[in-house]
């Protein structure tokens, strides 16, 4: 596993291409130490996480599993590293292509944003290997509904990607010809958008389903005091008296 930042942006690979980047213990802990690196960027406003070779990542390493070495602190390593890219203050696009199965599927959960190449398959076959597939038992029903988070969940069946995008599961699809480009082009339009007023409309969309309404309004009072008092919100304003789009940091 590899990040490099690139101006506004930090670039995530994941390279165990041998295994079609399945997550063994070393990568749950390299998956966080990448997270608290990039949480401490404060220049960065996107992060895209992708896998090297052709897949994004087929999720828990069944070699390891099989023979004895996965164990209880290996899933809390997991679920802590995508709680942080959950909830950095960065907007996290996950670039799917061919197998993103099991704990890729739930890495891409855990991100904003989910592109997929018209070649994907997603799927959550957790139950297959008699286990719970992660806290995508939470967050699915979030994108899906709880019918359809059930549906795949407690089937394990792997959906297309166009049948993927048609249920909201992904957000794009492109042609997997295309792949690399289409991603730069996406990305690079959330990057041009992102203010503070941005990242903190993530963490109030973050917080949609589990708060009361009076509660939430209050958070919501506070966070827009933040984004109505950044250096972002008065370029904007420059930028529409000069009749330009604004340049944020």
């Amino acid at each position: 596993m590899s990040w490099r930042k690139d101006g506004k942006i930090a670039r995530i690979t994941l390279k165990r291409t041998r295994v079609l980047n399945a997550m063994d213990n070393q990568a749950t802990f390299d998956l966080n130490s990448v997270a608290d690196a990039i949480v401490k960027e404060d220049g960065v406003r996107v992060v895209v996480i992708r896998g090297a070779g052709r897949a994004f990542s087929t999720g828990i390493d069944l070699m390891q599993l099989s023979t004895n070495k996965i164990d209880m602190p290996y899933y809390d390593r997991w679920e802590r590293a995508l709680r942080a890219f959950e909830t950095m203050q960065k907007i996290v696009i996950a670039a799917i292509k061919q197998y993103c199965l099991g704990g890729g599927l739930q890495l891409a959960l855990a991100c904003d944003v989910r592109i997929a190449a018209s070649n994907a398959i997603l799927g959550l076959p957790g139950v297959k290997e008699g286990l719970i597939p992660g806290l995508a038992t939470w967050r699915l029903p979030h994108y899906v509904g709880l019918g359809r988070a059930k549906r795949y969940i407690l089937s394990g069946e792997n959906i297309p990607a166009r049948d993927a995008l048609a249920i909201g599961l992904v957000d794009y699809v492109v042609p997997l010809g295309q792949f690399n480009r289409r991603v730069e082009e996406i990305t690079k339009q959330y990057a041009k958008v992102c203010s503070v007023g941005t990242l903190q409309s993530k963490l109030m969309v973050n917080q949609s389903f589990d708060l009361e309404y009076e509660t939430f309004r209050k958070k919501y009072l506070e966070r827009q005091e933040i984004a109505q008092s950044s250096d972002d919100h008065y370029e904007a304003r420059r930028a529409y008296l000069q009749k330009r789009d604004p340049v944020f940091k």
